[in-house]
C-alpha cells in the first residue's frame, strides 16, 4: 500500500509539472518552466522514497531534495517579481 501511494503522489508531481511546461510553452514565461522543474524534482524525491526502509527515510538527503524544489519555486517567484519592475 506504501508504494502505491508514493506511487500517486509520484505521479501527482510529474503531472503537476506537465501542465507547467505546457504553460511554458504557450507563454514563454520563466515561471512556468522553473515550477515545472521543481515539480520534477519532488517527483524524482518520491522515487527515493519506495526504494528506502522507513528507518532510513528521515536521513537529511530527502529533506536536501525537497529544499531544492522549494528553492527553485522560490527564486522562481521573486524572478517573476523582478522582471515586472
Amino acid at each position: 500500500m506504501k508504494q502505491f501511494l508514493l506511487g500517486a503522489i509520484m505521479m501527482a508531481f510529474w503531472v503537476a509539472g506537465l501542465f507547467f511546461f505546457r504553460f511554458w510553452k504557450e507563454t514563454k514565461d520563466r515561471l512556468f518552466v522553473i515550477f515545472a522543474l521543481a515539480f520534477w524534482v519532488l517527483a524524482i524525491n518520491q522515487i527515493g522514497f519506495v526504494y528506502v526502509k522507513e528507518e532510513h527515510e528521515a536521513h537529511t538527503y530527502f529533506y536536501l531534495v525537497h529544499l531544492l524544489a522549494f528553492i527553485l519555486i522560490l527564486i522562481a517567484i521573486a524572478d517573476k517579481n523582478r522582471s515586472n519592475k
